[in-house]
């Protein structure tokens, strides 16, 4: 390498590609793959009799990179350091220049909130020292972190069970949980009851559903079927009478760009991807993909962040292309503006398109089918966040009868503004039906058809989903943009909570851990507590608290309370209770217990020695066997895909379609649907109805559908499922390569 050879030390060798391409033949672009050096993992590797040094060592995986980084360093006139634009790509950046022994005056530190030509130039050609205060927070992040985990998790191996880890935020999102499901078993359901009359119009012919409001403009809940009763009997024998109809435009506005939180949410919500997945692949958009005719680009901005703020020139930008696509009245007169919360960064915009002309559409050929939903749901997000407001007409009529007011509501869109391009989704919240209106003035009889009654129970706040989680973190301050993703994926990990269907709910070993936690570490697990230590680390990172006067406080306080539970907890074994499921043992007919092994959960008879009976783990689906009218189950092919089938193997119904809650208008049996994320449309798959749907009209691939025959024909002769179509081709491949590798088969 040239003396003259300017040095870029980025994350990533996708990154390196990217911003490759925009520095010239001056600029050498290596990968530190990460972290480089670290806490050991075999100590807890902090000093706390002086100043909590930290012991860090090279991470030994890295050896390699260390050496090239080194080699390149020596050849290079001047080093910048691109890691990513947050707490912990300025501490990499930071140990990076220490574990180089990198020269001051050489050593610079660039950040990069969009990976585009005209940042990248800017950030070298305007670079900055690494910042400190930066470095510290993420320092005392990481160190408490490492207090916790490597002091609580030996007290759990002790007390519960070998291999369990504590965390300063894993507790508190295990805890969360908990408390979600305690409030379930709690709660105490209060009835209530929905009344609606059926009305006609006498002038003109015109139908319309209104539903019980109240007695004499005041509100009124029914609470028993005799008050219902009573308003039937009331109205029954009494005109019907238009007193009220209100008629307004109501305006509703677009929501904000994406931050960390509310992209995992929608990615959840719309797409069914994981925290994890979604992060995981927003990382690939940023850091660049390959586009035709384009080459490498990154496509999105930094994906870490909890600001709103846009970039000026990215509202020009918008402004040009929805004025010239939909025209000047979908952009409002001034531009929208958004307000991040107090306790938001602000070091970096809103996830946001790199630039808004490169449109999903336009590049979905360059890009994976994950990948594609992703950015076309960041694009389309900002680019409606950027639009006018839609524009509703509203018409609101309450109808009276002896004195008991019925109402009805319709809403008309009567311009779409953002809705032309985007509507948020949202986990709880149902639409209301509304009914059509007629013409209708007031004072206008109306005759009086049929009247509906429905008994209703007031329900419980759902458990969590990891959107919901990840909403109510945010909220309450625990944890930031980095760690919702990790988090969630740890508890999960560690079996503190399960997922069935999109809902996490608390296993037995969640609950005795965070029991104990709550009984002996209230502060840990206090949820004001992990937040009140977030805002320490802000503090930290804007210069306003020294990192380790914030570790002496907490580890005060912290080492008093360990050692006065391993006092209280002397010689106690804390048991997990089992947890039972609805599954009999085929042997012994024992009620069977839920176990971990080294491939997850599965099903055991609780009588082991003496009976060693295992199976997996299979769920009830709704719905019922098209063949015999008993239940289906989900059960996992032995290389671990999901698959439909009877409960009563000797009754041989497979399928790899999704069985749905819908049961088909014309001849009653259970609906299916196509398999995969994302909306797919139920059929019929009883052949002797006439909403039947043949299998070449379902959507099937033809080799994924020649292969599933395959599967089932085996299956209905005795043979176990085994993986769809396609994922076997993949594996046949790589076996074929590892054979390859290891020489001929025998």
């Amino acid at each position: 390498m040239a003396k003259d050879t300017n040095l870029v030390i980025v994350e990533s060798p996708a990154k390196a590609k990217t911003i490759g391409k925009y520095l010239g033949p001056t600029f050498k672009i290596t990968a530190s793959m990460g972290h480089l050096r670290d806490l050991p993992k075999s100590k807890i590797g902090v000093d706390f009799d002086n100043g909590f040094k930290p012991d860090y060592q090279p991470v030994k995986a890295r050896e390699d990179v260390i050496k090239q980084l080194k080699t390149a360093v020596k050849g290079s006139s001047n080093i910048y350091l691109a890691t990513d634009p947050d707490r912990e790509g300025e501490a990499i950046s930071w140990h990076l220049k220490e574990l180089l022994n990198l020269p001051d005056d050489r050593t610079f530190r660039v950040s990069f909130n969009e990976i585009t030509q005209k940042v990248v130039r800017a950030a070298i050609e305007n670079p900055r020292a690494i910042d400190i205060d930066l470095v510290n927070a993420q320092q005392a992040r990481r160190i408490l972190d490492r207090i916790v985990g490597y002091k609580l998790s030996p007290l759990l191996w002790k007390k519960i069970r070998r291999g369990l880890s504590a965390g300063r935020v894993q507790s508190v999102a295990s805890r969360m949980v908990v408390d979600r499901e305690n409030d379930i078993r709690g709660f105490t359901p209060e009835e209530y009851w929905l009344l609606s009359v059926e009305l006609e119009t006498l002038k003109k012919a015109g139908k319309f559903t209104a539903s019980y409001i109240g007695i004499d403009g005041k509100k009124t809940e029914l609470r028993s079927e005799d008050e219902v009763n009573k308003v039937v009997s009331a109205v029954s024998g009494s005109d019907f009478t238009v007193t009220s109809i209100k008629r307004t435009n109501k305006k509703r506005s677009a929501s904000p760009p994406f931050i960390t939180s509310t992209l995992q949410q929608e990615a959840s919500r719309r797409l069914g991807m994981t925290p994890r997945q979604t992060m995981a692949i927003a990382q690939q958009l940023y850091e660049g993909v390959d586009i035709t005719g384009k080459g490498t680009v990154g496509l999105i901005t930094y994906m870490r962040t909890d600001s709103l703020r846009i970039s000026d020139d990215a509202m020009g930008e918008a402004k040009g292309f929805i004025t010239n696509t939909y025209g000047k009245d979908f952009y409002p007169e001034t531009p929208n503006v958004y307000k991040s919360k107090g306790s938001a960064q602000d070091a970096h915009e809103a996830i946001r398109p790199s630039s808004v002309l490169l449109t999903p559409e336009s590049i979905k050929s360059s890009l994976r089918g994950d990948q594609y939903r992703l950015y076309r749901l960041i694009w389309s997000r900002f680019v409606a966040s950027q639009m006018a407001a839609a524009v509703y007409d509203s018409v609101s009529v309450d109808v009276t009868s002896a004195g008991h007011v019925f109402r009805a509501n319709n809403s008309v869109i009567i311009f779409a503004g953002f809705t032309a391009v985007y509507e948020e989704q949202t986990d709880d919240e149902k639409e209301k039906k509304q009914s059509k209106l007629p013409e209708l003035n007031e004072n206008d009889a109306l005759k009086l058809g049929s009247i509906d009654k429905e008994q209703k129970f007031t329900q419980p706040a759902s458990r969590y989903t990891e959107a919901t989680l990840i909403r109510a973190m945010e909220e309450t301050g625990v944890g930031r943009p980095s760690t919702y993703a990790p988090t969630i994926s740890t508890i999960l990990d560690r079996e503190y909570v399960v997922k069935e269907g999109k809902f996490l709910r608390p296993t037995p070993l969640g609950e005795v851990v965070v029991g104990l936690m709550m009984e002996r570490f209230s502060d840990i697990v206090d949820l004001h507590f992990t937040a009140r230590m977030e805002e320490h680390l802000d503090d930290i990172e804007k210069g306003k608290d020294d990192w380790q006067h914030v570790l002496e406080t907490f580890y005060e306080g912290f080492s008093k309370t360990l050692e006065n539970a391993e006092a209280a907890l002397e010689g106690e074994r804390i048991k997990v209770p089992d947890e039972l499921s609805d599954e009999l043992c085929d042997l012994c007919g024992k009620q069977m217990v839920v176990k971990s092994g080294r491939f997850g959960r599965f099903l055991a008879c609780p009588g082991f020695p003496d009976c060693t009976f295992t199976k997996p783990i299979v769920v009830e689906m709704p719905g019922k066997c098209p063949k015999c009218g008993l239940r289906i189950l989900k059960r996992t092919s032995k290389k671990g895909y999901p698959y439909y089938a009877c409960e009563i193997k000797d009754c041989g119904f497979m399928t790899w379609d999704v069985p749905v809650a819908d049961n088909c208008t014309q001849c009653g049996q259970t609906m299916f649907k196509l398999s995969g994320r994302g909306a797919k449309k139920p059929f019929c798959v009883n052949e002797k109805c006439s909403l039947f749907l043949p299998e070449d009209k379902r959507g099937y691939k033809i080799r994924q559908k020649k292969e599933d025959d395959k599967e089932s024909k085996e299956t209905t002769t005795g043979k176990k499922a085994a993986a769809p179509a396609k994922k076997k081709a993949t594996a046949k491949k790589k076996t074929t390569a590892t054979k390859k590798k290891t020489g001929k088969a025998k």
